[in-house]
């Protein structure tokens, strides 16, 4: 009995599929089955809207800054803050992105010894305990800007409520609540082990597992 190299190396690669295998938000298409492909659909382009548009606010905001202090003698006086609300911006859409393809930290050393059925199990637990968390960060963050909101604090240069910049903070949070909560769902309707909605778990061919 020969081995067909090429059904193997197939294999291997579905097997070892990572999010680097995956398309990119614009080509991204919710494997979910209705409402649920609904829900992970909007949080995708909100999350491509939000990093999207944060990073080239910034970049335009930073160069601005600079020619105008070099070239004009005049810095923009606003430019520190709104750079500061980018990059909370930034930050609390980047860890629902993260969570989308399966990049952030795991330590798998246990896990990764674990007979498949287990892995799946466990999968399923750490999901649902990463979601609970996130939604109760997210609850606690509305505490947070209402508390603020309260205070009646505004910035000194934009002169707009200190609390606005915070709004993101519980989307961000409940948006990655929302894609863990999906995880644990993905795993449990498919037979495969999912890292998110899309990523099967494995490593790259170029990672090391330590």
């Amino acid at each position: 009995m020969t081995d067909d190299p090429d059904a193997h190396a197939q294999s291997h690669g579905e097997a070892h599929m990572t999010s680097a295998d995956q398309p990119d938000l614009g080509e991204y298409k919710s494997s979910l089955p209705g409402f649920l492909g609904t829900i992970d659909m909007a949080i995708a382009r909100i999350e491509a809207v939000a990093l999207a548009g944060g990073v080239l606010l910034m970049a335009a905001n930073t160069i601005s800054n600079v020619l105008g202090r070099f070239v004009f003698q005049q810095s923009i006086f606003f430019s520190e803050e709104l750079n500061r609300i980018l990059i909370i911006l930034i930050t609390f859409a980047g860890i629902s992105y993260a969570a989308r393809h399966g990049r952030h930290i795991r330590m798998s050393a246990i896990y990764d010894e674990m007979p498949p059925h287990l892995r799946k199990a466990l999968m399923v637990v750490i999901a649902l305990v990463t979601a609970i968390f996130m939604f109760g960060l997210c609850y606690y963050a509305v505490g947070y800007i209402i508390t603020q909101a309260g205070r009646g604090r505004v910035l000194p240069a934009l002169q707009i409520p200190v609390w606005w910049i915070y709004l993101w903070v519980p989307v961000g949070f409940f948006m990655t609540g929302a894609q863990y909560l999906l995880t644990a769902i993905k795993n449990l309707l498919e037979r495969d082990i999912y890292l998110s909605t899309h990523v099967l778990e494995g490593y790259d061919d170029d990672e090391v597992e330590v």
